[in-house]
């Protein structure tokens, strides 16, 4: 099967940095789909595992953790899907990745493709679906009961990016909270309240100036998305007593210490960890993404694909990786067949 990977971790503008391979096409057991990838989307974490992790000397690496396509055969244990289910998901991270013709997948971190998307648009929003979903209502616990969060707020920092664009929409569609997104650009601002943001906030200023200058009180939930230790003090500052922050970033350091006068909570979001881990609630990753799906088919939610690379080999991709590294992509990148 055809496949990009790598055998060093290597800057992108290195000519070997991501390389087209030819590889043995895996077999499905246990409880293992075999997916016949059809689009891939890239992600932040693709570039961090590229420049980071090197595959033992000799070997190559596939990465990549979002896809979409068709099931192709089945593990002796699956009972969730039958061959040609149309699925979309987010892969293991500790598992090769999707960049791949063919990917093998656990069931339980699987869902129905959305009916109404093809293959590309379902492609863009796995990772960053999951992501948003466990971020807003698994650890942050905000309420779906519209009524129950009315008066509360939520500051999405970095909500133009692949995250916060499915982040603003699911906190619009299903709850009562007033959302803040940041942005730095007019078209990153004017895609926000296209979003769902009742306000948008300038983040190369500090955030806390920012939330005065509109007359708003002290947020509720604070979603940081991107450059937390850049922007603590002023998450310490404005956020509200009792409130509750969630971060996804690797800051270099922060001080926790400036949340405790006000009983802040601080919380993680790492959409691996079910998988990683085992846990014995892995599949709901496989329920929220039957849950999006329906969003999506409804209406309440549109795909975040921004811009689509082409097909799905080395050359586009380091295309991709490089639009990702500068931190100026809008919404998903999405390369689509091989």
């Amino acid at each position: 099967m055809k496949a990009i990977a790598y055998r060093k971790s290597l800057p992108i503008e290195d000519a070997e940095s991501l390389i087209d391979v030819e590889l043995p096409a895996p077999q499905a057991g246990g409880r293992d789909l075999l997916v016949e990838v059809r689009a891939i989307s890239v992600n932040p974490v693709d570039t961090k595992i590229r420049r980071n992790v090197a595959p033992a000397d000799g070997q190559t690496k596939v990465i990549g953790w979002d896809a979409a396509g068709v099931v192709k055969a089945v593990g002796p244990d699956v009972t969730l899907f039958k061959v040609g289910d149309e699925v979309w998901y987010a892969g293991d991270l500790t598992r090769a990745g999707t960049n791949s013709e063919l990917h093998l997948v656990d069931e339980r971190i699987v869902g129905f493709k959305p009916k109404n998307l093809d293959f590309a648009q379902a492609a863009a929003l796995p990772l960053t679906t999951i992501t948003a979903w466990e971020l807003l209502f698994d650890r942050l616990a905000v309420s779906r009961d519209a009524g129950a969060t009315q008066g509360k707020s939520l500051l999405v920092i970095g909500a133009a990016g692949g995250v916060g664009s499915i982040l603003v929409q699911l906190a619009r569609q299903l709850t009562g909270l007033t959302i803040i997104g940041t942005a730095s650009r007019p078209e990153t601002g004017e895609w926000i309240k296209q979003l769902g943001a009742h306000h948008v906030i300038d983040h190369s200023k500090p955030l806390n100036e920012e939330i005065a200058r509109l007359g708003l009180p002290p947020v509720t939930y604070v979603a940081s998305l991107n450059q937390t230790d850049h922007h603590w003090p002023a998450i310490s500052e404005l956020v509200a007593p009792q409130g509750k922050v969630a971060l996804i970033d690797d800051p270099a350091a922060i001080d926790v210490r400036t949340l405790k006068r006000k009983s802040v909570s601080l919380h993680w979001e790492f959409m691996y960890t079910r998988s990683m881990f085992q846990t014995d609630d892995m599949q709901q990753q496989h329920q929220l993404l039957n849950d999006v799906a329906t969003l999506v088919e409804t209406g309440a939610v549109k795909t975040t694909l921004a811009e689509r690379f082409g097909k799905i080999n080395a050359e586009n991709l380091k295309r991709a990786h490089a639009l990702i590294e500068s931190n100026r992509a809008k919404g998903k990148i999405v390369l689509e067949g091989f």
